[in-house]
């Protein structure tokens, strides 16, 4: 008996990932992935950006967590408009609970959604999720041989922030080793040395952002 293997989870994922962002172009409404491992800093950068940008643009978060509202009942506290979506042990957030979570929004008063991934280095980078681009955060003290391991969240991110360099004199972290790691997988990829603690580097990091988001609008 021929037995049907079914390949086409990805290829689902896309249509839908696909229709996500027509509906996100209907409202000019520009879209960014954010991934890292657990514990780089995305709630923190998430935070930081939106206090950076919320004069200028209308923002909504969407949390991707396993269980639990922790980040999200962070983001709530800045008057944000914020969904969280709990996974049930999946390691990503993928189109189809993107679609699902839009209702909760009013879409007609959104200029920039900040998706916060699972934190993971594998899964989420193979989901695509109707996103503008995707950005990865990869933080000092998990050591510079990620991009290595894990080369394909660095090939599918358009920025990569090094996160925590204040923590540089105490960690064992070769910054040029991961930038040119990093480089070697994906040629163009921004790169922002950046602390969300103390906020150094953040100004470059809102700067190029703005600039994407204001070419996107126009």
């Amino acid at each position: 008996m021929k037995v049907t293997v079914v390949k086409n989870v990805l290829d689902a994922n896309d249509r839908i990932a696909a229709e996500n962002r027509e509906l996100f172009d209907r409202h000019k409404i520009y879209v960014i992935n954010l991934m890292s491992s657990p514990g780089a800093g995305k709630t923190s950068l998430v935070e930081r950006t939106i206090v950076a940008l919320r004069d200028n643009y209308r923002i909504a978060v969407i949390e991707g967590d396993i269980q639990d509202t922790y980040d999200a009942d962070r983001i709530a506290k800045l008057d944000i408009p914020v969904v969280q979506i709990n996974t049930g042990g999946g390691c990503h957030i993928d189109g189809n609970m993107i679609r699902e979570a839009l209702p909760a929004f009013d879409l007609s008063k959104i200029d920039f959604l900040i998706v916060e991934n699972v934190g993971n280095l594998v899964c989420p980078a193979e989901f695509k999720i109707g996103e503008n681009v995707k950005i990865m955060l990869l933080s000092t003290p998990e050591g510079a041989d990620k991009p290595s391991k894990y080369p394909l969240m660095f090939q599918e991110s358009s920025a990569l922030l090094i996160n925590k360099i204040d923590l540089m004199p105490y960690v064992d972290f070769d910054l040029e080793k991961a930038k040119r790691d990093s480089l070697a997988l994906h040629k163009d990829l921004k790169i922002f040395e950046v602390s969300c603690k103390t906020a150094a580097g953040l100004d470059e990091w809102i700067a190029w952002l703005t600039r994407r988001i204001d070419a996107f609008k126009k």
